[in-house]
């Protein structure tokens, strides 16, 4: 699975309200027509003549569309920054209502949204930080996740509720030994679960 944010305003104006009340994310750039079986030359060829951007201007809306239409997935997970909030979802497929095209606010091209969990920006720690404050309107977190991994970065750590526990590094360094012998095993589920645990313990320190 994989993580994307999302910015909370489209158009100059924030949408965060309509998300969470009617369960699904959107994108603006009207007139481009229903997107759903477009392939990403076809995309761009719209953008251009829509709009009349060119050159890096638009590689990055290219690059904004497509990412929401082609590459988010039925099961993929958002999470949309609110000022002092932030919103974690569930997200489904792709659909647009070709009605709104005509309204002030565009909101045609829409992904359903099963919301999971809001809590205070402040508490989330440093990878969702670092994605949140990405420039894109939307964009996708660098590695695949796992609802537990997720789930981690979403809770204090220790040391953030100032009761962190102390562990001897030697233990530390045994259980990332057996961690590695076991992603060797013959067992796919066995090694799936080993990987997992080392990326949980290896991402928050990587400068990602």
């Amino acid at each position: 699975m994989n993580l994307f944010q999302m910015k909370s305003t489209t158009d100059g104006v924030n949408r965060m309200a309509a998300y969470l009340e009617h369960n699904y994310v959107s994108i603006g750039w009207s007139g481009l027509g229903d997107l759903e079986n477009s392939s990403r030359e076809e995309l761009k060829e719209r953008l251009a003549s829509v709009y009349n951007v060119h050159g890096q201007e638009l590689e990055a809306a290219l690059e904004e569309v497509s990412t929401f239409v082609h590459d988010m997935t039925d099961g993929d997970y958002v999470i949309v920054g609110d000022e002092d909030e932030v919103h974690l979802g569930d997200l489904g497929d792709y659909f647009y209502v070709g009605s709104l095209e005509a309204e002030e606010v565009d909101g045609s091209h829409r992904r359903g949204v099963t919301w999971l969990k809001s809590l205070p920006r402040l508490e989330l720690k440093g990878e969702l930080q670092h994605l949140l404050n990405h420039s894109s309107n939307v964009s996708r977190f660098g590695l695949p996740v796992t609802s537990t991994l997720i789930e981690s970065w979403l809770s204090k750590s220790l040391e953030e509720t100032g009761n962190q526990m102390r562990v001897d590094p030697k233990l530390v360094e045994e259980a990332l030994h057996i961690l590695s012998q076991a992603m060797r095993s013959e067992d796919m589920d066995r090694r799936e679960r080993a990987a997992i645990a080392i990326l949980q313990y290896a991402q928050p320190r990587l400068n990602i």
